[in-house]
């Protein structure tokens, strides 16, 4: 195994420095991608890749994606939840690499739905 640089070792930090940030609340926006079975058989994968690319790529400190469990809609898979700081949570379905980049340019950056790929906008509450 190569020896750490002093570079390897603060861009290590770097990366840690942003993700305790983004823990920490300073996110303006949360997307959740869905990785239950059905959403990983589904290609959920390739979506987080791709979230997370646009997260990087554009160097947004304001955005955290994250993943969690099956949504409950196995035949609607890939799917994301984009929820903005005082707005109902948005949960788009049927998803593709490009229809994330969509997203992101229109929901997270422009602050607008993306009508054409959501399926629900607000919580789901049992009583």
């Amino acid at each position: 195994m190569p020896k750490l640089k002093l570079e390897d070792l603060a861009e290590v930090r770097e990366k840690a420095r942003k993700a305790i940030s983004l823990r920490d609340g300073a996110a303006r926006v949360k997307m959740t991608v869905h990785m239950g079975t059905c959403g990983l058989a589904a290609g959920s994968r390739k979506i987080l890749e791709a979230a997370l690319r646009e997260v990087e790529g554009r160097d947004l400190r304001d955005v955290m994606v994250t993943t969690s469990g099956c949504a409950g809609l196995c035949s609607r898979e890939p799917m994301a939840t984009v929820e903005v700081v005082g707005e109902a949570p948005v949960k788009y379905v049927d998803l593709t690499e490009g229809k994330i980049k969509e997203i992101f340019t229109e929901h997270v950056l422009g602050g607008k739905i993306a009508q054409q790929y959501a399926l629900a906008i607000g919580s789901e509450r049992t009583y």
